[in-house]
């Protein structure tokens, strides 16, 4: 959490008001899309008794060239598949899969191995030769592409020095942190100068120092190489950490799309709404939650969250507003974070009901707050 400023010589930032989301739109972007999903659905038949699945339905979206994006969802999402839809290793029942103005969807043989070779994939369980050192598993994708032995050897020590391990060179996977393993899965997807990588539950198997530095890393990545990453996850932590859109999967449907600092303050999916009560600031302190009750009472105060966004967001929000209406709001708590490359966060502030209990105060509140485009909601009263 971000310590929050309350310098009154600061501009509050009225003039950003937080816009609603808007769903990574394929006719919007078709034109700079890295990967285009049009009117994809997926269906695995019968096997052996069990029945089919419809896996993906009615898929719509592209992903920005050079874009960090998280596809989001609970196991059983249809992740799995999307992913194999980019790189190839399945067909979609219906539609056109476009990673890189190409429909790899409709490619097959050495058409498709070629352009397999623009796809990195980061596993979660790194998928390492247990046999072959750090430098022999990052070449391998190079053997098999036909590299000359000089270029290869050159290419691999590029590589491990580009992910921080030049000094694991000769260490097999079994010498290996969780962290370096994984290093030396990145660098092993990177070694055939992919434009797309593809991140399948990266992170999950690592502890959260290393989490944080394996991200940190892929940002560098795309900053650099500018790489297009793919985020397949079920963390929103991850997804707050690294993305900058998001598409959210549930039981085969994209539910909701869009900027993630968008989707972060106005989830409108309940799917959505549940990854992020599991990692953004919206629970309050046990000492103000637990006074928090449904009725008001005569000198007490009505309990409002308000969302912030952007360059300073709600710096002076509190003096501003106590001084336009004249009332003594008092800041009950706050939290800003950086999402997405944007600050966002929630101030809780309190509203006075006056000796008689009354809620003129709160409703000249609510509407100050609208006027100046700032969600609000009011969470109860306190005594």
């Amino acid at each position: 959490m971000k310590a929050l400023s309350m310098n009154a010589h600061q501009s509050l930032a009225i003039g950003q008001p937080i816009a609603p989301p808007e769903a990574i739109s394929p006719a919007a972007t078709a034109s700079d899309a890295m990967v285009r999903f049009e009117a994809i659905s997926k269906t695995y038949p019968a096997y052996r008794g069990k029945p089919g699945v419809n896996a993906l339905e009615n898929i719509d979206f592209a992903i920005p060239r050079g874009s960090i994006t998280g596809v989001i969802g609970r196991s059983g999402a249809g992740k799995s598949s999307l992913v194999r839809l980019i790189n190839g290793l399945e067909k979609p029942t219906t539609g056109r899969v476009i990673v890189d103005n190409r429909d790899i969807s409709a490619l097959a043989g050495r058409e498709l191995r070629l352009a397999q070779r623009s796809i990195g994939m980061i596993f979660q369980h790194f998928n390492l030769l247990s046999s072959r050192t750090a430098a022999d598993n990052i070449a391998l994708p190079l053997e098999i592409a036909g590299w000359a032995k000089a270029d290869i050897k050159a290419r691999v020590a590029e590589l491990l020095a580009l992910v921080g391990i030049a000094d694991k060179h000769d260490r097999y996977p079994s010498e290996l942190s969780g962290g370096q393993k994984q290093r030396v899965g990145i660098a092993r997807a990177l070694a055939t100068r992919p434009d797309v990588l593809l991140s399948d539950e990266a992170t999950s198997a690592l502890d959260p120092q290393t989490t944080r530095a394996i991200l940190d890393l892929l940002a560098n990545i795309n900053r650099e190489l500018g790489v297009t990453i793919v985020l397949i996850t079920h963390e929103m932590s991850v997804v707050r950490q690294l993305a900058r859109e998001v598409v959210v999967l549930d039981a085969g449907h994209v539910v909701e799309s869009g900027h993630v600092a968008d989707i972060f303050t106005h989830p409108k999916h309940p799917i959505t709404q549940s990854f992020l009560a599991e990692v953004i600031g919206d629970s309050l302190p046990v000492s103000l939650a637990s006074r928090i009750v449904a009725e008001p009472a005569a000198g007490g105060q009505a309990v409002i969250r308000v969302q912030v966004r952007g360059a300073g967001a709600g710096d002076t929000l509190v003096a501003r507003l106590a001084r336009e209406l004249g009332l003594d709001v008092s800041l009950l708590s706050a939290r800003i974070d950086e999402i997405g490359g944007q600050h966002v966060g929630s101030l809780t502030l309190g509203i006075p009901l006056g000796i008689s209990g009354g809620e003129d105060a709160v409703t000249r509140t609510l509407a100050w707050l609208s006027q100046y485009q700032f969600p609000a909601e009011r969470l109860g009263y306190v005594a």
